[in-house]
């Protein structure tokens, strides 16, 4: 064999494309597991509940079981609620933390751009924004209902004071931590503030903001449930508050189940509009 052919190099035969190929493969395999556990991890939860409950370890009476959460909810499903149809209970309350949410988010945004890019505006707010952030803003909410009635617009207002805070922290965060040389660069090119704000700022911001989203939006569930809990003509608060009252454990424990996958489906969308804007990062390896 010549010197030529034992000097040559050995080529690495396995190719780019199979290289992805099999990470990708390995990415859906770990996927499979972590939901088959999941799965497995909320069976066992629920037997073991159901077990409990059934074996009097713990009392049924306070605790319901399984079983008779989901006979609650088959019942709420075909016959409807005390209140009306249960799709009537779980829109009217989508509707009030959707719209808490959405002028909550648009108020935070705003708020938070303005005093992350106007300095003086900050230092003249930032103390006041302080304290209204310390306080706790669920006592609101008997306040709303006093000044607003029993409505949507009393629950609407509760979830706007709950979603505002979290989502200006993040839009004025993120409006501070855009990258001083993009400004210098736009403003050399002849940017005026407001087309910096526009196109430089809030682009470079929108990561943080939408951090934000997924928290805010369970707040504003929060926000419309303590409401309609406290005084309301329907909604799955009131729901919750007339099985509290009639000791219907099962009928409570239900409530919350249908506002986890309420949330859960919320949470779902916002994942993937956030993958639609953001196509551009890259996956997380």
């Amino acid at each position: 064999m010549s010197p030529e052919v034992l000097s040559t190099p050995v080529v690495d035969t396995v190719k780019a494309p199979d290289r992805s190929q099999s990470r990708a493969r390995a990415a859906r395999r770990r996927k499979i597991v972590v939901t088959v556990v999941r799965v497995l991890l909320l069976i066992g939860i629920l037997g073991l509940w159901e077990a409990l409950s059934r074996a009097k370890v713990i009392d049924p009476f306070n605790f319901s079981m399984p079983s008779e959460i989901w006979d609650q909810i088959w019942t709420w499903i075909t016959h409807g609620t005390a209140l009306g149809p249960l799709g009537e209970q779980i829109w009217y309350t989508l509707y009030e933390a959707l719209l808490g949410w959405v002028l909550g988010v648009a108020a935070g945004v705003v708020f938070g751009i303005a005093l992350g890019r106007i300095t003086f505006l900050a230092d003249v707010l930032g103390p006041y924004i302080k304290v209204l952030n310390s306080m706790p803003r669920i006592i609101l909410a008997p306040i709303f209902l006093i000044w607003f009635g029993l409505g949507p617009a009393s629950k609407v207002a509760s979830a706007v004071v709950l979603v505002f805070f979290p989502v200006f922290f993040n839009a004025f965060q993120g409006a501070r931590e855009v990258d001083r040389n993009l400004v210098a660069n736009a403003r050399i090119l002849g940017a005026s503030d407001r087309r910096v704000t526009l196109q430089v700022v809030i682009p470079s911001a929108t990561s943080w903001i939408f951090t934000s989203l997924h928290v805010s939006f369970g707040f504003a569930l929060i926000g419309a449930i303590v409401g309609e809990y406290i005084g309301a003509t329907k909604g799955i608060g009131l729901l919750v508050s007339q099985s509290q009252n009639t000791f219907n454990a099962a009928g409570v424990y239900a409530a919350m189940v249908i506002l986890a996958v309420v949330a859960l489906a919320a949470e779902g969308l916002l994942t993937f509009v956030e993958r639609r804007v953001f196509r551009w990062k890259p996956a997380n390896s």
